[in-house]
């Protein structure tokens, strides 16, 4: 099987889109959670005509809080990436050798006997010398790359739909049901996303749900209580 058809092959294993997967369930759990304790809390402080205003407020600010904070993260990876990258470019440069013998000793610590090691690290050198380096010193590999841009994206846009779910109860309630409404769907929408992220991640679902929905419970009960508070 040729290089290129594992890499083929390892597309298809979660860990190649661990990066803007973790940006996207953060992001819609953080919309949920966050807008329905900002709603919860405003309700609890008695202001339930300010909650269509507070929530779109909430959808907006949490949106570009989420990008530019995934993004700025996300970057300070890929610098990092890119530093190692030079260094490693240097190295080479100054001392190829070294590099050989530090390559054919990471595979005999993976279990390859010494022989096998230095054959291996021979020929992946005159190949590619950066890339073995690289993908088996640094575990740098096209799948796993930092990508701000794409986690940004993932991050504002699933922030703003799970935001949205909470001001959907907020607006379609009464008076007296609002609060509820806004509990029940952003409870319904964590348990979704929960399912969903454990389903993409291959964990077991009801830990993964139970997780999800009592995190949210507390922050959403601890903020009633500050907006009760704020009300008194």
């Amino acid at each position: 099987m040729s290089l290129e058809a594992v890499y083929k092959r390892n597309e298809h294993h979660r860990g190649s889109k661990s990066g803007w997967l973790r940006a996207a369930v953060l992001g819609a759990n953080d919309g949920l959670v966050s807008n329905a304790s900002l709603l919860i809390g405003v309700a609890a402080a008695g202001r339930i005509s300010f909650l269509p205003v507070a929530g779109l407020a909430g959808i907006a600010a949490g949106s570009m809080s989420m990008a530019v904070g995934e993004y700025i993260s996300v970057q300070s990876q890929a610098d990092i990436e890119a530093s190692d990258r030079e260094m490693e470019i240097e190295h080479l440069e100054a001392d190829p050798a070294g590099e050989l013998e530090e390559l054919t000793q990471i595979y005999q610590e993976r279990g390859l006997p010494r022989e096998l090691a230095e054959q291996v690290a021979l020929t992946l050198t005159e190949k590619d010398p950066l890339a073995a380096h690289l993908r088996d010193e640094l575990g740098q590999h096209e799948s796993n790359k930092a990508e701000p841009g794409k986690a940004a994206f993932a991050s504002a846009i699933s922030f703003a739909l799970g935001a949205t779910v909470p001001l959907l109860g907020a607006l379609i309630g009464g008076t007296t049901t609002k609060v509820t409404l806004i509990v029940l769907f952003a409870m319904v929408g964590l348990f979704s996303t929960g399912a969903i992220s454990s389903k993409l991640a291959g964990s077991p679902v009801i830990r993964t749900v139970l997780r999800v929905l009592i995190g949210g419970g507390l922050g959403m009960a601890i903020t009633a209580g500050i907006g009760a508070l704020v009300h008194i």
